[in-house]
C-alpha cells in the first residue's frame, strides 16, 4: 500500500433547489490518553468508578493545590504524533481556558492554544481499493477533560460526578479536507486504529474515550478549489460544530442532515450563523447549543502555575524507534508476503488483535488459505454466536493445524469444516479429533476405486447419460463420497471417475 498511487474520491454532491452544493467537514477529536493517572494528579483514570472517587485536591480545584504534569502523557501525546508523521515541537506550552461549567470546578481548562506540542501530521483514509482522501492533520494538544453532569437522578436536582476532570485528552484537529459523510466515519475509523495500533488510546466510543466535533460547512462546486489554493476559509461557507459524536452511524446522519439544514437556509436567502449544535439521534436533527466561541472569549492565557514543556529531542528518538509497525505498512506486508487481496489484507489489519491472530496462523503456511479460514470460517461463527476474536475458543495454534492436515492430504476441505465445529464447541486440538473421530482423508487409491466400480456398476442408466453429457460426472463423485462417509480424497475419486467412463 506504502508504494502504490491513490485517487482521491469525489466530493459528496447534494443537490439544491438552486443547483448542486459541495460538503466540508472538519473534525476535533478527543482522544483520551491511555494512563492510569491524570494529566496534572495521580487520581486514577478506571471507568465505572464509584462517583467522585477518583478525585485528586487538584482536580476538584481546591485553593493552593499545584498541578504536576505527568511525563506518561506528554510520552503517549509524541508517540501519537509520530505515528501520523506529525511534527513534534520541543517546545510547547499549557494556557488556561476559561469558562464556567459545574462539572468544571477549577472554572477554567488547562490547554494548549498557541503552542501545541504536536504539529502537522496527516491521515490516510482509504474509501475503496485505490481511492484514498489524505486528511491534513493541523495540530494535537494535550487537555484536561471536564466532569460529567448528570440529569436523570433527580425530577429537581442535577448531579456532578468529578471522576473524568482531570484526565489527559488529546485533542487531533483535522483540516477541512473530509468531503462527504462516509469519509468522515472513515477518517475516525482510521485514526482510532492507528491509536490501538500505537497503544495511546483505547478507542472506546462507548465510555467516551473517543469523541468528536464536527465542523461542517456547505459551498457551490469549485469554492474549495479556490480555498486549496488560497488557504482563505471564506470560500468554504460558515461552519457548524457538532459536539460531542461518539457514533459513526450517528455521525454520517448528523453530517447529513446539518449539511441539507444549512443549504435550506441558504437557498432560501438566509444566512448560517457561525454556532455549537447537538445532535437528536431519535429526531434525526442538530438543535443549537450555544453561539460558537472564538478563542478570546474564553479568555486564554499561559497558565501561570505551569512552566513551557521543554523536551529532548534524543528522547523523542528514543519513542520513534520504538513505534510498533503500524496499519497502512502492515497491510502492504500482507499484501506482498502473504498474496493476500487488497480486501483480506484490510480486513485483517482493521484490528491489532485480528493481524496478530492472522500472523501466528499463517507462520510457515499458505497465507491466502489461513485469510480464508479466519474472515470466512472463524469471522463467521463468531458472528453467529455475538463474539469478539478475544473471546475466540479456537486459537491461532490450532487454525493452522487444520490447514497443516488439509495441505497434507489428511483431511479435505468439507472434514476440515467438521474438524473446526469440534474445535470450536469443545476445545479440542485438530490432530487429535481427526485421529480420534476417524476423520482421516482416504487417499488409498485402491479402496477408492473400488468404491467407484461399485457405483458405476449399480448405475449402468446413468453411465450412459454422463457418457453424453460429461457434466453429469459429478453426480458419480458425490453417490462415491456419500459411500465412503466423506472421507475419499475428492481428487483421486474425480480423477478415477473420469478414467473409468472415459472423459
Amino acid at each position: 500500500m506504502l508504494d502504490l498511487t491513490y485517487e482521491a474520491p469525489k466530493p459528496k454532491i447534494i443537490s439544491g433547489a438552486t443547483g448542486d452544493w459541495e460538503l466540508v467537514i472538519g473534525m476535533e477529536v478527543h482522544a483520551q490518553v491511555s494512563t492510569k493517572a491524570k494529566l496534572f494528579s495521580g487520581a486514577s483514570t478506571q471507568f465505572g468508578a464509584e462517583p467522585n472517587s477518583n478525585v485528586a485536591f487538584v482536580d476538584a480545584g481546591m485553593p493552593g493545590m499545584l498541578p504536576v504534569i505527568n511525563e506518561g502523557c506528554v510520552a503517549l501525546a509524541v508517540k501519537t504524533g509520530l505515528g501520523l508523521k506529525a511534527e513534534i515541537n520541543l517546545r510547547s506550552a499549557f494556557d488556561r481556558k476559561n469558562y464556567f461549567y459545574p462539572d468544571l470546578p477549577q472554572g477554567y481548562q488547562i490547554s494548549q492554544l498557541y503552542h501545541p506540542i504536536v504539529g502537522e501530521g496527516e491521515v490516510l483514509v482509504e474509501m475503496g481499493e485505490g481511492v484514498a482522501r489524505k486528511v491534513r492533520i493541523e495540530r494535537i494538544h494535550l487537555e484536561q477533560d471536564a466532569g460529567k453532569s448528570i440529569h436523570d437522578m433527580d425530577p429537581n436536582m442535577s448531579f456532578v460526578d468529578l471522576n473524568r476532570t482531570g484526565v489527559a485528552l488529546m485533542e487531533i484537529v483535522s483540516r477541512p479536507d473530509i468531503r462527504g459523510p462516509e469519509e468522515a466515519a472513515a477518517y475516525i475509523a482510521k485514526l482510532r486504529q492507528i491509536l490501538r495500533y500505537l497503544g495511546t488510546c483505547d478507542g472506546n466510543m462507548q465510555n467516551g474515550n473517543l469523541r468528536a466535533d464536527v465542523n461542517v460547512s456547505v459551498c457551490k462546486p469549485g469554492q474549495y478549489e479556490k480555498y486549496m489554493e488560497t488557504q482563505d476559509f471564506s470560500h468554504l461557507g460558515t461552519r457548524c460544530e457538532i459536539k460531542n459524536m461518539n457514533s459513526m452511524r450517528f455521525i454520517q446522519a448528523a453530517i447529513d442532515h446539518e449539511a441539507k439544514r444549512q443549504i435550506a437556509i441558504l437557498e432560501d436567502g438566509g444566512s448560517i450563523d457561525q454556532e455549537t449544535r447537538l445532535y437528536d439521534a431519535d429526531k434525526n436533527e442538530t438543535r443549537s447549543m450555544r453561539s460558537k466561541e472564538e478563542a478570546h472569549d474564553y479568555r486564554y492565557f499561559p497558565d501561570p502555575d505551569l512552566l513551557p514543556l521543554e523536551i529532548e529531542q534524543g528522547w523523542v528518538d528514543d519513542i520513534e524507534a520504538s513505534l510498533p509497525e503500524l496499519p497502512d505498512a502492515k497491510k502492504a506486508r500482507f499484501i506482498g508476503d502473504f498474496g493476500l487481496s487488497d480486501y483480506d489484507a484490510s480486513v485483517l489489519t482493521a484490528e491489532v488483535e485480528a493481524a496478530d491472530f492472522f500472523e501466528k496462523a499463517a507462520e510457515g503456511r499458505d497465507g491466502k488459505l489461513a485469510a480464508n479460514w479466519i474472515i470466512n470460517e472463524l469471522y463467521g461463527r463468531l458472528k453467529k454466536d455475538e463474539k469478539e476474536l478475544v473471546d475466540s475458543p479456537v486459537s491461532p495454534a490450532q487454525i493452522g493445524q487444520i490447514i497443516d492436515l488439509i495441505k497434507s492430504d489428511a483431511i479435505s476441505g468439507k472434514i476440515a469444516k467438521d474438524v473446526f465445529e469440534i474445535c470450536y464447541t469443545t476445545g479440542r486440538e485438530p490432530e487429535e479429533i481427526v485421529e480420534t473421530e476417524g476423520m482421516k482423508q482416504v487417499t488409498d487409491t485402491g479402496a477408492i476405486e473400488a468404491a467407484v466400480d461399485e457405483v458405476i456398476a449399480a448405475n449402468p442408466g446413468q453411465v450412459e447419460k454422463a457418457k453424453a453429457n460429461p457434466k453429469l460426472a459429478g453426480w458419480f463423485v458425490g453417490q462415491v463420497m456419500k459411500a465412503t462417509g466423506g472421507k475419499a480424497n475428492p481428487k483421486a475419486v474425480n480423477q478415477l471417475v473420469s478414467a473409468k467412463l472415459g472423459l
